[in-house]
């Protein structure tokens, strides 16, 4: 009896641990869709830092999870480009934030989408995919500006497929 005890306690504490580890440290995801190409593909999987966001802002240049405002049962994958009292505008296929040129390695092709300038509000971010013509995102009013409050956690890394195992930047 003492025995089925201890593994039913055992058992309870890996579980609690599991459980708290998923919930305020890491989790992982899979990339669904081709908005953050190239970037992330397609069926990746990825290592979220859901803890880092309870000690500080989301910077930019991140690769975050957020919750979809008009869906919070959803999740997003985006890179954040501007943040709170940031300017944006994107204009002859470019984005400027806070009147700078953002230099952008990472996408394959320009913006094809205009967006006036704006000043992002408190509380909120602004975030786009990599593949910006084919991205949901800050520039479309269902995401729009996004609540800190719904952002999950950070891409740390990808972890699947093993030939494609990284860090993110």
């Amino acid at each position: 009896m003492a025995e089925i005890k201890e593994w039913v306690v055992s058992i309870a504490a890996a579980v609690a641990v599991a459980v708290f580890i998923r919930t305020f440290i890491v989790e992982l995801y899979v990339v669904d869709g081709p908005s953050m190409r190239p970037t992330l593909q397609h069926e990746e999987r990825l290592v979220v830092n859901k803890f880092i966001y309870h000690v500080r802002d989301p910077q930019k240049g991140e690769v975050i999870i957020f919750r979809y405002p008009r869906d919070p049962s959803r999740d997003f994958i985006k890179r954040v480009i501007a943040t709170v009292g940031d300017t944006i505008e994107i204009k002859d296929g470019h984005v400027y934030v806070n009147d700078q040129l953002l230099r952008e390695d990472y996408i394959l092709e320009k913006t094809r989408t205009e967006y006036p300038k704006v000043t992002i509000p408190e509380g909120t971010i602004f975030v786009m995919g990599d593949n910006r013509n084919n991205s949901e995102d800050s520039r479309f009013p269902d995401v729009g500006f996004v609540p800190l409050d719904l952002v999950k956690g950070k891409a740390v890394c990808i972890f699947w497929p093993i030939d494609e195992m990284k860090t993110l930047p």
